[in-house]
Parts: C-alpha cells; sequence; structure tokens
C-alpha cells in the first residue's frame, strides 16, 4: 500500500520512471476484493488510510502487476470488457496499490490536541505529533450515508452545538479541540471533546443516534475521499450517521460472480476480450469475418464459425419478455445457464486439457438418495469462478441492487473491475421436484417463508434510497430450503472431509425450474483441488452426508430458544438459525447468514410435518 503525496510525478528527468512510493503494510490479494477494495479503510499500525479509486487505471494498477483475466458472461452482464487481479503481495509487487490518508483528523495522546493530521507538522515520513513526539491517533469515528459518501465526524459542531446551533463555520472560535478519556469506562460517554475557546466540554455519547447529526442542521456534503480532493463531490442531501472507524458497516462490497462453462470454458475466445462489443454489434457472418480480417490481419485466433456459435450461445443467456431487462433479471438468466450447463454435465474425457469446466455423472447407483428426495448429484471436478468487485455499499445491504445505493470504484466509467478467480471442485445436488413443489406448497410451509420473505423486503425498503424502487426479495420455501441445506452440508463436509468451513462455498440455484446446490472449494490453494470434496459426492456417501447433516441440524444447544425463536438474524430475517446450528463464515455464504431456518429441513416439535426431511428422524 501506498499513499500518494499531494502531487506526485510519474516520471523523473528524461522520462525516467519516479521513485518508488513509501509502503505503508501489505495484504493479500483476495483481500482487495473482499475486505480491502477501493473506498475502504485499512489500518496500517497506527496510521489509517482509504484505498484510492481506480481513475487512471494505467498509473493506480500497474499492468504488469495487475494481469487481466477473462470470463466473458460476467463481463457482459457488469457492462466491461475485461477484468483484472489486484497486485499481489509485497513480495512481488514493486509498486502496489494506491491509499490516501483518511480521516484527517488525529489527536496527540500526549497533549490531547484534536486537530487535522499535517496541523502537528509531523516529521516526514512519520505520523507523529511535531510538538511532543507522540503518535498520532487517528480519529476513531467517521460519518457515512447510504448513497456511499465518507467523512470526517464534525467535531466542531458537535462541541459547540450549544452555542452555535450547528449552523456556525466551524474553527470561528478561533479555540483548539482536544479529546481526552475520562477513563471511567470504555463507553462513549468516557470520550470528552472540549474546545480551548471556553465552551462546556461535551461527550460522545448520543453521537451514533440516527438523526444525532441532522439535530445539528447537518447533511451528508457528498465527500469521496478514496478519488481525492481534485474529483468534486457529490450533490448529496441524505443524512450522514456516525460510525466507528473499523465498522463492517464502513464498507460492504457488492460481489458478482460467475462460472466459466462451455463455450466459454476453454480459453480460446480470451484474444476476443478487447474487440468482443464491436462484434457484438455486426450483423451477419460475412461482418464478422470481415472484422475480423481486420483487426487481426487475416489470422484471427478463432475461426469464424466459431465466433458466430459463440454469438448465439451469448443471445441464449438474454431473459425472456420486451423491454431492456434490469440487471436483476440478467444475473438470474445466468444461473439459469449455470444450472443447464450442470445438469447436463462435461465429460472431461471429450475436452481439452484446457478446459476449466469438467462435471460428470457419479458412476454409484443412486438408489441410496430416492428416499431422501435427492436427485441428479453431480462430480464437479473442475470449475473456474470470477468474482468482480462491481461497486460498494456503506451502511446498506451489499446485495441490494438499488442504484442508489451503490458507490462507485472511479469518478469516470471503467473498460474493466477488479476481480478475483478461484478454481477448485465442487459437488452439485437437485432436489426431487415433484416432492418440492407438493412440500412448499402446503400452508404451514408457506405461512413460515412467508414470515421471512416480509422481514426481508421490509428491510430491504428501509435501507434504500427510494422505497418503492427496493429489490424483491428472492426468499421463499424453496430457496430458504436450500439455502439452509446448503449450510448443514458444509458443515458436515467440514467434518468428514476434513475442509475447514470458510475454505467450502454455497453456490444456490433456487427459482422457478431450478433446485439445485453447488457446494464447492473456495480457496486456489491445495485444497481446493485434491479431489475430497468431488469424493463425497458419490451416491452412497452423499446419503450418508445428508442424513447426518440433517440429524446434526435436528438438535441445536441454543434450543429450545432456537427452535421457537419468532425473529433471528438482521431485523428478524432468520427464523430458527444461529451460530450453534447452521450460520457459516461469512465467505462461505451468498446471503450474509440470512434467509435461514432449520425448522424447514427438521420440522419444530409443534409442527414436525413443515420439514422437507422430517421423515429421516422419524
Amino acid at each position: 500500500m501506498t499513499p500518494p503525496p499531494a502531487r506526485r510525478r510519474r516520471t523523473g528527468a528524461n522520462g525516467a520512471p519516479a521513485p518508488s512510493l513509501p509502503r505503508r503494510g501489505a495484504v493479500r490479494r483476495a483481500q482487495m476484493i473482499t475486505t480491502y477494495g477501493v473506498g475502504s479503510l485499512i489500518a496500517v499500525d497506527h496510521e489509517s488510510f482509504v484505498v484510492s479509486g481506480l481513475d487512471g487505471a494505467d498509473e493506480h494498477w500497474r499492468s504488469d502487476e495487475s494481469p487481466r483475466i477473462s470470463e466473458r458472461r460476467l463481463a457482459r452482464l457488469l457492462e466491461v470488457d475485461y477484468f483484472r487481479l489486484p497486485p499481489a503481495s509485497e513480495d512481488t509487487s514493486k509498486d502496489g496499490v494506491r491509499v490516501r490518508r483518511f480521516p484527517i483528523m488525529h489527536s496527540c495522546p500526549e497533549c490531547g490536541e484534536l486537530r487535522r493530521w499535517h496541523q502537528f507538522n509531523p516529521p516526514p515520513g512519520r505520523s507523529q505529533c511535531g510538538a511532543c513526539g507522540s503518535d498520532l491517533v487517528p480519529s476513531r469515528f467517521v460519518i457515512a450515508c447510504e448513497a456511499g459518501h465518507l467523512d470526517e465526524f464534525p467535531y466542531w459542531h458537535w462541541v459547540h452545538r450549544s452555542s452555535a446551533g450547528g449552523t456556525s463555520t466551524a474553527g470561528q472560535c478561533g479555540g483548539t479541540l482536544t479529546l481526552r478519556s475520562s477513563g471511567r469506562s470504555s463507553s462513549l460517554r468516557s470520550i470528552i471533546v472540549s474546545c480551548t475557546c471556553g465552551v462546556p466540554e461535551v461527550s460522545m455519547e448520543g453521537s451514533f443516534r440516527r438523526n444525532a447529526l441532522k439535530d445539528l442542521g447537518l447533511r451528508c456534503r457528498g465527500t469521496r475521499p478514496w478519488l481525492g480532493t481534485s474529483v468534486p463531490a457529490d450533490s448529496c442531501r441524505l443524512s450522514a450517521r456516525t460510525l466507528q472507524r473499523g465498522s463492517s458497516s464502513v464498507w460492504q462490497p457488492v460481489l458478482k460472480s460467475a462460472l466459466s462453462i462451455p463455450p466459454w470454458s476453454d480459453g480460446r475466445a480470451d484474444p476476443l476480450d478487447e474487440h468482443w462489443a464491436q462484434l457484438r454489434e455486426l450483423d451477419g457472418r460475412d461482418a464478422v469475418k470481415m472484422c475480423l480480417d481486420f483487426v487481426f490481419k487475416n489470422k484471427p485466433p478463432v475461426p469464424v464459425d466459431e465466433v458466430m456459435a459463440l454469438l448465439a450461445a451469448e443471445r441464449e443467456e438474454d431473459p425472456e419478455g420486451d423491454g431492456t431487462p434490469s440487471f436483476d433479471r440478467r444475473y438470474l438468466a445466468l444461473r439459469h445457464k449455470e444450472y443447464e450447463r450442470l445438469r447436463a454435465g462435461n465429460d472431461e474425457r471429450e475436452r481439452s486439457h484446457k478446459e476449466q469446466f469438467v462435471c460428470e455423472t457419479p458412476l454409484g447407483d443412486p438408489a441410496p438418495l430416492v428416499p431422501l428426495g435427492v436427485t441428479g448429484p453431480m462430480l464437479v471436478k473442475k470449475l473456474r469462478e470470477v468474482r468482480a468487485l462491481k461497486a460498494f455499499t456503506r451502511l446498506a445491504d451489499p446485495d441490494s441492487t438499488t442504484e442508489g445505493k451503490e458507490a462507485a470504484l472511479s469518478a469516470s466509467p471503467l473498460s474493466w473491475l477488479p476481480a478475483m478467480e478461484v478454481r477448485g471442485e465442487g459437488v452439485f445436488l437437485r432436489l426431487d421436484e415433484d416432492r418440492l413443489e407438493a412440500w412448499a406448497g402446503s400452508a404451514p410451509v408457506v405461512a413460515r417463508a412467508e414470515r421471512i420473505r416480509a422481514a426481508h423486503e421490509r428491510l430491504l425498503r428501509q435501507r434504500a434510497t427510494e422505497p418503492d424502487l427496493a429489490p424483491p426479495s428472492p426468499a421463499g420455501a424453496r430457496m430458504i430450503l436450500l439455502h439452509t441445506l446448503a449450510h448443514v452440508l458444509i458443515t458436515q463436509w467440514s467434518l468428514d472431509a476434513g475442509y475447514p468451513a470458510a475454505a467450502l462455498r454455497e453456490r444456490l440455484y433456487a427459482d422457478e425450474g431450478m433446485a439445485g446446490i453447488l457446494v464447492y472449494t473456495a480457496t486456489s490453494d491445495s485444497a481446493g483441488s485434491l479431489g475430497g470434496l468431488v469424493a463425497q459426492g458419490e451416491p452412497a456417501r452423499l446419503a450418508d452426508a445428508v442424513r447426518g447433516a440433517v440429524h446434526r441440524s435436528a438438535w441445536c444447544s441454543s434450543d429450545p430458544l432456537c427452535i421457537e425463536s419468532e425473529a433471528s438474524g438482521t431485523a428478524g430475517t432468520n427464523l430458527a438459525a444461529c451460530h450453534a446450528c447452521v450460520m457459516l463464515p461469512e465467505t462461505s455464504c451468498e446471503h450474509n447468514n440470512t434467509l435461514l431456518d432449520r425448522a424447514l429441513l427438521v420440522g419444530t416439535p409443534e409442527e414436525p410435518s413443515i420439514g422437507f426431511f422430517a421423515s429421516l428422524l422419524a
């Protein structure tokens, strides 16, 4: 990580490369997508920085340190040409990722002054008070709004609120702010802010109230520190809220992913990525051939007939219906195509060694799965998943697709997005459609699923800038059952096959016409490709795993409170689900441990019949 000075020259004399900027720590490459992506805050020793945006991509991410990766289906969904890996770790990176100091407000634990960082006159390359030499402490508090803006906490307005009413210009009193702790407790009441102008000192108690800043007459200024001071602020009149600098609510990634499936998974079409948008607009084989001959000087890397087949395959993923489909519909169409390919399989013997998707039917007799209502197991011996950072949110649901909630990674449109690729293996299974339909149509099941769906839609409306445009909840009996089953299977396989639960990940196919689960390795190390997970997909072993998972989920150490819960999780978006039974590490779950209910697996003491697998417990 390298924070840029206020003004930086990229080249030295005679165009020579400029000296490397000072480093401020290192993070893993994958964390630049999931934890420390653009716009997030990162603590390095006793300093704090915000990861810079992607404007001027060739300057911020060196092309030799952030190679391109291709996934045409996902690139089309996100309307970019390609993806790029974040720079590698400190051992191999010469440049790294740019960061900017944030928050700017710091305090000195020795003299107690609270002011902007540069006003302490720190020594070059050090974050120390120029007067007493103590290490400066970045402000513990920042403010953010639901549109993704981030700003300094208004300490001056907070301490002068009784005399200035929140309307005066900060600092006009001529005094110096100080910050100290009374030491009486660890609560906000013990953090005291004062000003040498003589106004009464105040504590930070109450600063986290939803309307605390609104009551001061303050609104969000629309600042975006990750884009730099040269980028004008967005016009924003939302109410900002106070947050702890290290809170997970300060930055939440909006990740979208896709599996590489035929005809794209052998990599042959990758050289066409830069020209694909142009090829897509052409009409007819002759126009495509002319374009290829011109671009590649009569030596196209892919035959024209194959390019036409790829264009036809891409059009097949267009959702049905009139008009321009929404992002949600296009993303669901992408899942439908994956579901079809997982059901159909892709035999390794018929493919080249470059094939990145190998999915085969197990050799064992599927009869043990029939009484369980499980069907169609497939052994996914090779898969590749690309996860792209589309945007990020603050104070919002990361699964929300409401455009007003997403903060951009750059001030101008990009032709690429940061992404990671994972190669591994997995097991795919489906539930018997007839049995599932009969179960999902029963009144007690519908009523229980409706409670979760209503709570989730209420949460989405609360978090949406425009409640009427909030996306519908995907929660239904089918989806909640599949989601909970995936969680208990991951837990079971972490015990049977020796995988840590964080090394496994779910991918749900729950919609009309789909009722499947893919559990796959979510790491790119050796644990992802040794065959240990694929071996669990043989019918006999899979039947034992399902039985074991159901029996384990029939009892929770928090029962009866857990199974009798009227609402749990964020805003009541779970029912019978807690960390003692079905919840997983957040990296393993597509829905952030929401929309779960093990009662739909095993039933409740009052209504055992609502459990899809209740017969296994009889």
